[in-house]
């Protein structure tokens, strides 16, 4: 970690110390061991969202698989809104990522002959994702921040948050950072900076995300102009602790959990999923269950229960129940060890004995920062991989296991691209540095670390813009709740201007990030629910209740949400087809 140091400057910065951040940063120093590199992250990386995650990641390993299925069941999952070129990038770098990891020591998990296990996931109709137990996030990173300490050239920056991105002679060229344990606001300047910083899911009150992940780096691209692509798809888990929304894996399910509602029935049955099959048939094709089909229809369906009254009801909110008794101790205990411990320990309910209750969460966004497939923005100097970017792999629903191959592919092509950008431009000056900082450092002074407003506070914004969102741009969405949910949240960062903080002090002011992270909040609250609005279809997560089915024809596009004053500038721009031409997507045994 570093100390206090007069001049800041790195010819690659990244932003964000996850699984994104710390492949990029690898893949700088690995392959240019002179270029300097700096990790900049607002948490200590190994707390970093990517250890949460659970089921595992995608990769052709199966001879029977094929690089073109991986990538039809990527594209015909996210509702055709995938560019296809960026899909074939993902499928044809995958296994070499996966490997990679296994040599700096990610322990896979084996099969009795040695061979690396996989599991079916969610609408991917072979088993291709790689998986260690049901811990796969937290043995990744781990992987990653260990490789990362093997490369002086890394200087990491931990517990500092960046407020702004530099930008002067029409690129990037560095950011503003609080150190949190100071205080003090400084500048680091960099040839190129890669924003690695997640998604957003807290903008949403019941989430599987953690606390930190508030859309800081969308927002602060969306600040310098550069726009927001997709904002709209929002994905909902269909299996989430009630109370908590704690993720139980889809694991659970690959391994053969079924879901039934209060009659104790399997009804995926009954939305397109295909038929029940004999779970005590050893031979059955667990991957053809009905629970394996994607993560936007099995959400939906959960609601389609709800309203119709086959749901549980609970202290938390109605439920379903996730059953994966039949598989027994010694299963759960060898593969999804985790949702044993959680389910223990969070609800008091062993899966061993009893169905573990289950509903509808906020998990992931499919949309983010605009890049190329190069991970490049509209802003020269800046760059993006990770789920803070949209590339676009996931298009309108991503499926399970994606995610983790993407953070590896497109971490790593983001930081070529950094590079060769890097060899091109010079450092910014150190007057352009100090000058940044204190414009910033005024900045703040005269908004959030002001003496009078009119008391408004971090968690009362928070929370009206959470009911906002969830009400309006739920899983369901009309124009009415849109309109209605647009309006809350311009009132809302009106209040925001007036908002007071109570902790005055320099040192490790949570209260000051808190707010800073609103206003992050407030603008990614903005572009989901505008984009939404423009967007009169119905595809994978966007579901318009007034606008039942999906238009090719008007909306086979991609949305770009600008930052204008007033309301956002919506844009759109055409998919890339390459090989592969819309059509219905079809799932389950049917």
């Amino acid at each position: 970690m570093v100390e206090k140091m007069d001049s800041l400057q790195h010819d690659v910065l990244v932003v964000g110390g996850g699984g994104a951040g710390l492949r990029a940063a690898i893949a700088v120093a690995r392959d240019h061991p002179d270029t300097s590199v700096g990790v900049i992250s607002k948490v200590y990386p190994m707390r970093s969202h990517t250890v949460s995650a659970e089921g595992g990641a995608a990769a052709v390993i199966s001879p029977s698989d094929s690089l073109d299925d991986h990538a039809y069941d990527t594209i015909s999952g996210s509702d055709w809104l995938a560019d296809q070129d960026a899909v074939e990038i993902l499928v044809e770098n995958a296994t070499d990522e996966m490997l990679q990891l296994e040599h700096w020591g990610c322990p896979w998990s084996r099969d009795p002959d040695g061979h690396v296990s996989v599991r079916p996931f969610g609408g991917m109709k072979l088993e291709r994702t790689w998986y260690a137990a049901d811990k796969t996030g937290f043995h990744l990173l781990h992987t990653l921040f260990q490789t990362t300490l093997k490369y002086d050239a890394i200087i990491r920056y931990d517990e500092w948050f960046v407020t702004s991105l530099i930008v002067a002679d029409g690129r990037c060229q560095g950011v503003t950072a609080i150190d949190i344990r100071t205080g003090e606001m400084l500048s680091i300047g960099a040839k190129s900076v890669v924003l690695c910083t997640g998604g957003g899911g807290r903008v949403y009150p019941f989430t599987t995300n953690g606390s930190i992940k508030t859309g800081d780096g969308m927002s602060l691209a969306y600040r310098a102009g550069v726009p927001l692509k997709d904002m709209e798809f929002v994905q909902y888990h269909p299996t989430g602790l009630p109370g908590t929304g704690i993720l139980i894996t889809e694991a659970a399910r690959s391994e053969g959990g079924v879901l039934v509602n209060n009659e104790g029935r399997r009804y995926l049955q009954d939305y397109g999923l295909g038929q029940p099959l004999d779970l005590k048939d050893p031979d059955h094709p667990r991957k053809r269950t009905m629970e394996l089909g994607p993560r936007d229809r099995l959400s939906q369906a959960f609601v389609k229960e709800r309203e119709a009254g086959r749901t549980f009801e609970g202290a938390d909110g109605d439920y379903v129940e996730l059953d994966i008794r039949h598989l027994g101790e010694r299963e759960i205990d060898r593969k999804i060890p985790m949702v044993r411990e959680l389910a223990v320990r969070y609800i008091g309910i062993d899966p061993v004995h009893d169905p573990i209750p289950v509903r509808t969460v906020v998990h992931y966004m499919m949309g983010g920062i605009d890049t190329d497939t190069r991970g490049a923005t509209s802003l020269p100097g800046l760059f993006a991989a990770g789920e803070c970017a949209c590339v676009s792999v996931n298009g309108a629903n991503r499926l399970g296991s994606n995610s983790l191959t993407e953070i590896l592919v497109f971490g790593a092509r983001a930081a070529v691209a950094a590079v060769d950008h890097a060899s091109r431009v010079s450092l910014p000056s150190n007057q352009l540095l100090e000058s940044s900082a204190r414009s910033e450092q005024s900045r703040l002074e005269a908004t959030l670390l002001r003496k009078n407003g009119a008391g408004e506070t971090v968690s009362g914004i928070r929370s009206d813009l959470q009911e906002a969102l969830e009400e309006g741009a739920g899983i369901f969405r009309d124009e009415a709740t849109l309109q209605r949910t647009c309006s809350t949240i311009t009132d809302l960062q009106e209040r925001y201007e007036k908002l007071v903080l109570t902790d005055t002090s320099r040192t490790f002011n949570t209260e000051l990030v808190t707010a800073l992270e609103l206003g992050a909040m407030l603008d990614i609250g903005e572009a989901i629910a505008h984009s939404a609005l423009a967007r009169t279809e119905s595809r994978g997560s966007h579901q318009r209740t007034d606008h039942p089915d999906r238009d090719d024809a008007g909306f086979l596009k991609h949305s770009l949400a600008y930052q204008s004053e007033g309301n956002p500038t919506i844009g759109y721009k055409d998919v890339t087809i390459t090989r592969w031409p819309p059509g219905e997507r079809v799932y389950g045994n049917v």
